[in-house]
């Protein structure tokens, strides 16, 4: 009953009845009260999204995969020193819990969530180290701006590493398919066996322990044909030669166990075998078979696909001369299957490591804002890999750093339209459409991410930039309250809050968010500058130099950020400094006309007019309806005595329509055209 019900939980399991799985294992658990179907258990209130029902029964557990259990149930629940606590026990017995690399992937996460960034940093590399392929420790690495280089994490010399995980993984796959096919299969089986008792568990079950098993079931058999005397054995010793549905399972089962290699030799030894017993006689010994079985199983226990080969055939095999024959045929074959395997494995993880360090270099300079490195990279891939949902999002955010939004804007159409279901950056995506005004698209993205997951908190920052658009400030800050609800650790939700605050002129509760923000993920440069623009608006122009320059050491690729800075140090009469960011600015972003113009007020300030002129000029031509830039060369062609040029620019910057306090200076600058130097300070 126990093997039974073990079974139907695991195939309930696998099949996501998760509801069935539970309700079995708890019939389960409370007919056979053991730690290892409490874990089973466990793993069913797991996967039906119940961590307090794991957490409860699991409480208190020492076994290592309880612990291993117990900490997952603690992380759902946030519970980080509990499961700090369970998977580095107070003795010490951390190499007792299974799964290395998930171990210390987990209490990376623990670290990073309880700011113990060293140590996190240090458990991310263990991880890889454990395990090359664990890319969710180095996607962890890079967002912390801690990641090797892609070409060091998924080298060459991790090929080995990565062999022996993967042969690892196989053996393990295969003993469990052969353990199961002897003793976990439920099939209709005669009632004088019927008080054997199944094995507890069918996890690593040996060789040995089915023998015995399989001895008994062969002594039942006995005792039934005796009583039967006109019963015939049929040259089988685990199967009748009918059509029973047990022997049809059996067989599917003993298929499974059978390994590649060997498959095609095991199947023209069956044929042959089975030709034989053909013309074998029908009341051959059953204690010459028992006595036969017995010794082909001390001579083969290694060979497991030969047990069950030489089960299915032993009417045939009358000496060990035979089972030797065959032993050293499946030596061979199973040597030559190796030698083509492993060649063909390992060609395999080469070529998963080059997609990996080309995935990792790209993200690591995305994580790093060198999006046009990162985009390059990415460049690299096939087309099969770079058009698919995640990369095309990646694209799209580099594009939306490098505040290029028309090229961010068709990366992630391309998104909804490969992979509709996937919400993943489509928050960034409506920061996108926000930028660049697209009113109706963006209430059409919200639409769709409402139908994809309306509890995802992505989807409710679409909505809150949708709201935001139309200038419902309230509405919009309620949306991203509700992404907060829904995932606290989502720094972009507190970050748009803090905005939204700011456009609605309270300047306290901005700083709030963008601080609740910083404390989820540190390096959320956006905040830094919301910070920044908070202190600057307030005229705290050392606070707003020292939060800008935080941004700026995270993001040292964003003209924003260098102008911004640049402005305050401005406000802070650092002129030179101030110069120096501005020409970093337009480096970086030559399109962006802020850092030109406040270069132009600095050249000004410096006493260079001339290149002051020279650069408005350009902007002239660039920006053609800006007022503040005809004002400022009005104000140049004044101090250079030109005052005819002087009010023809200033009579143009009045056409343009500019803000009422312009309109005063300007209307002032004219009214005292022939007193030098008395606009520059206030323009």
């Amino acid at each position: 009953m126990e093997a039974l019900l073990v079974n139907y939980v695991e195939k309930s399991l696998e099949q996501y009845m998760r509801r069935n799985a539970v309700f079995l294992c708890e019939r389960l658990y409370a007919e056979f009260p053991s730690e290892v179907n409490l874990q089973l258990l466990a793993r069913c209130y797991l996967n039906n999204n119940q961590p307090h029902s794991a957490y409860y029964v699991l409480k208190g557990m020492q076994m290592a995969q309880s612990r291993y259990l117990f900490a997952i149930a603690c992380l759902e629940m946030d519970l980080f020193c509990e499961a700090e606590a369970a998977l580095l026990p107070v003795k010490d017995l951390c190499a007792e819990v299974p799964n290395g690399a998930a171990v210390q992937y987990l209490l990376g996460i623990i670290y990073r969530d309880t700011d113990r960034k060293n140590k996190s940093i240090e458990h991310f590399r263990k991880t890889l180290s454990i395990d090359p392929l664990f890319w969710a420790a180095y996607e962890q690495l890079c967002m912390l701006g801690e990641a090797e280089e892609a070409a060091v994490c998924f080298g060459d010399a991790t090929v080995p590493c990565v062999q022996e995980h993967y042969l690892g993984a196989v053996r393990q796959s295969k003993n469990s398919c052969c353990s199961t096919s002897f003793s976990s299969t439920p099939s209709p089986v005669p009632t004088q066996i019927s008080d054997v008792a199944p094995p507890p568990l069918v996890r690593n079950i040996h060789l040995c322990q089915s023998e015995d098993s399989l001895r008994s079931s062969t002594q039942a058999r006995r005792k039934f044909a005796c009583d039967n005397e006109s019963a015939q054995i049929r040259g089988s010793l685990f199967f009748d030669s009918g059509l029973r549905r047990s022997a049809r399972l059996a067989a599917g089962q003993r298929s499974l166990n059978t390994s590649q290699g060997s498959e095609n030799k095991a199947k023209s030894l069956h044929a042959s075998t089975k030709l034989s017993s053909e013309t074998c006689s029908s009341t051959f010994c059953q204690g010459k078979l028992m006595e036969t079985y017995e010794v082909a199983v001390s001579e083969l226990e290694t060979y497991e696909v030969a047990v069950s080969e030489f089960g299915a055939t032993s009417s045939s095999l009358s000496s060990t001369t035979d089972v030797k024959s065959i032993q050293h045929e499946i030596e061979n074959t199973k040597l030559s299957s190796f030698i083509s395997d492993s060649a063909t494995i390992k060609s395999g993880i080469s070529d998963t490591m080059k997609l990996l360090r080309t995935l990792g270099e790209g993200y690591r300079h995305l994580c790093m804002f060198r999006c046009k490195e990162a985009l390059n990279v990415y460049q690299k891939l096939s087309s099969k890999q770079y058009n698919t949902g995640w990369i095309l999002s990646q694209v799209g955010k580099a594009y939306f750093e490098l505040v290029d939004y028309l090229n961010a804007d068709y990366a992630f159409s391309l998104v909804r339209q490969i992979s509709p279901y996937n919400l993943e950056e489509m928050d960034v995506y409506s920061t996108v459409l926000y930028h660049l005004k697209q009113d109706m698209k963006l209430k059409y993205l919200a639409q769709e991410m409402i139908l994809v997951d309306r509890f995802a908190p992505q989807t409710w920052c679409a909505i809150g930039n949708c709201y935001s658009l139309q200038k419902d400030h309230e509405s919009a800050l309620k949306s991203f309250q509700r992404a907060v609800q829904l995932n606290s650790r989502f720094a972009y939700a507190h970050t748009l809050s803090g905005h939204e605050y700011v456009i609605m002129e309270d300047y306290g509760k901005g700083v709030e968010c963008y601080q609740t923000s910083l404390h989820v993920d540190a390096r959320h440069y956006n905040s830094w500058y919301g910070l920044g623009m908070i202190y600057l608006r307030q005229e705290k122009f050392e606070f707003a130099e020292h939060h800008f320059r935080q941004a700026y050491q995270i993001n040292p690729l964003s003209s924003v950020i260098m102008y911004y800075l640049g402005t305050t140090l401005e406000a802070l009469k650092r002129s030179e400094e101030a110069l120096e960011m501005m020409e970093k600015a337009i480096v970086i972003d030559n399109k962006n006309p802020l850092p030109k113009y406040s270069k132009a007020k600095l050249l000004v300030t410096l006493g260079k007019l001339n290149e002051a002129l020279e650069i408005l000029e350009e902007l002239k031509e660039c920006t053609p309806r800006e007022s503040c830039i005809y004002a400022l060369m009005g104000a140049i062609y004044k101090r250079n005595k030109k005052y005819d040029k002087a009010m023809l620019h200033f009579g143009i910057a009045l056409d343009l329509k500019p803000s009422i306090v312009d309109v005063a200076k300007i209307e002032a600058a004219i009214e005292k055209l022939i007193i030098p130097d008395e606009m520059e300070e206030s323009l």
